[in-house]
């Protein structure tokens, strides 16, 4: 199945159970707190916090998600900017039963996976706030394997630096970790757990590629690793718990199951790729550049993988209505925009290539996201014009950072880069990297002071000017 096909097929799978398709969310949320839409669950707090849902008890969707924190990991096999999460949630309905299940019967009999290649993740318990080891979800998942002649065998690892020095021997399937691993809630962690929130035990699934794809410096591969051996496509949260103002925790009336898998990753589990870059949504963007640059993917992978991802990202905040600026998601954006331009670059396209990559991923969205093709002539228009404009800095900015060859670059100097030349501080770190130059390891905070100080000048000259003094002009004049 290819990834079109996959994410059809998995509405259809859950409407087939009563769940009701709901739109997605827009990238950029009412939330101001957040930038971006980041998950499936983010639209939908309100109703797993107790609001009643207009469309029922049981939902589902497909959400385009944009994390930019992923920026830096963009090059390896499996991290995107921008990707799909399909989801589905039982707000106080089924409960772990139904859920594994149904998502075990979607991935072995719709999408085709070999159950022996999967591997779940449960939470280890914590004695000490007397919350138990999810024995529940464990046993659920044993007979979900046996029904498939897999004797499934249940291991506790503890943390993940426990698991990379363990590793995993055969016949395990089923692995305990702690909260860093296998616990959600708002705060992001046990400790960190809101007062009065709901929370719980997850429960992650994980495609064993083979050990021909692990990387020995991350370990010994347990499945909660990125050495490439196994990648997480699925995460199933339990909400079970509420936390007290004396910090323990007591079990909820109403129980809510929130799950979230990965479209690229599952689709990549569906033909056996350890690199998401290879399936159906993202491979004929690497063939485009293949075409315009005349080079090979297998020759120059990180760059063309930077390229597919920030390109595709951005095309799709462009229309949701974003525009690159120095601010807020336009920042996100004018940093995708021109992150790729820098790697094109350095894939040898020197001339405006956005309106030649922005149709094929229109394209490939066209029966799914009507919008991506009905703007695609204005997505153009605003991507071209960001590239001709960084492109007059890109050559200037290259230059001064080679310049420094031979000495360190301070974060003064990243700063003096950015405010005279355009140049935008991640890219003359990374183009330092790249050509060998020395970045001060303290850099950012000397970047900072810079700006502040920059700020400070400026706070100062409006406030002479306003006052009628040397250093501005007085109101009025």
């Amino acid at each position: 199945m290819d990834a079109h096909e996959i994410r059809t097929a998995f509405l259809r799978h859950l409407e087939a159970s009563g769940h009701v398709a709901i739109r997605p969310a827009p990238l950029v949320p009412a939330d101001t707190s957040t930038l971006f839409t980041g998950s499936g669950m983010q639209a939908l707090l309100p109703y797993l916090l107790g609001e009643p849902h207009p469309d029922g008890v049981r939902l589902t969707d497909s959400q385009p998600c944009v994390r930019a924190q992923d920026i830096e990991d963009v090059g390896d096999n499996r991290h995107t900017t921008f990707f799909e999460m399909l989801g589905n949630w039982s707000l106080g309905d089924y409960f772990k039963e139904h859920q594994i299940r149904q998502f075990f019967t979607f991935l072995v009999d719709v999408v085709g996976l070999d159950p022996a290649r999967l591997s779940v993740s449960c939470f280890i318990g914590d004695a000490s706030r007397g919350i138990p080891r999810d024995d529940e979800a464990a046993s659920i998942w044993q007979a979900v394997f046996a029904e498939r002649g897999i004797d499934a065998e249940v291991v506790a690892i503890g943390s993940q630096a426990d698991g990379d020095a363990r590793g995993v021997r055969p016949g395990e399937h089923v692995f305990f970790y702690d909260g860093g691993e296998n616990w959600w809630s708002r705060g992001g962690s046990l400790e960190a757990t809101p007062i009065g929130d709901p929370c719980g035990p997850d429960s992650e699934v994980f495609y064993d590629f083979g050990p021909e794809h692990h990387d020995p410096s991350f370990g010994k591969a347990p499945p909660a690793s990125d050495s490439g051996q196994f990648m997480e496509i699925g995460n199933q949260v339990f909400m079970q718990y509420r936390r007290l103002a004396d910090g323990s925790f007591e079990p909820l009336a109403r129980r809510n199951v929130d799950f979230g898998g990965g479209l690229e990753r599952i689709a990549a589990a569906a033909i056996h790729s350890s690199d998401v870059f290879r399936i159906s949504l993202l491979w004929p963007i690497v063939e485009k550049i293949q075409e315009l640059t005349g080079k090979q993917y297998e020759d120059e992978t990180t760059a063309m993988r930077i390229v597919v991802d920030h390109l595709r990202g951005a095309t799709f905040l462009a229309v949701d209505g974003v525009r690159p600026s120095n601010k807020e998601q336009g920042y996100v954006m004018r940093r995708l925009v021109r992150r790729a331009i820098r790697f094109a670059l350095a894939l040898g396209l020197h001339e405006d290539f956005l309106g030649e990559v922005v149709p094929v991923i229109a394209d490939l969205y066209a029966d799914d996201y009507p919008s991506v093709q009905e703007r695609r002539s204005e997505v153009i228009d605003v991507l071209q014009k960001e590239e001709r404009a960084f492109r007059r800095t890109l050559a200037a900015g290259i230059a001064a950072v080679g310049a420094f060859q031979g000495r360190t670059m301070t974060g003064r100097d990243v700063f003096l880069l950015s405010d005279t030349n355009g140049f935008p501080k991640e890219l003359s770190v990374e183009e330092a990297a790249r050509v060998g130059v020395d970045v001060d390891p303290g850099w950012e905070a000397d970047f900072e002071a810079a700006l502040e100080a920059q700020r400070a000048r400026s706070r100062a000259a409006t406030r002479l000017g306003a006052a009628g003094l040397p250093g501005g002009s007085a109101p009025g004049s």
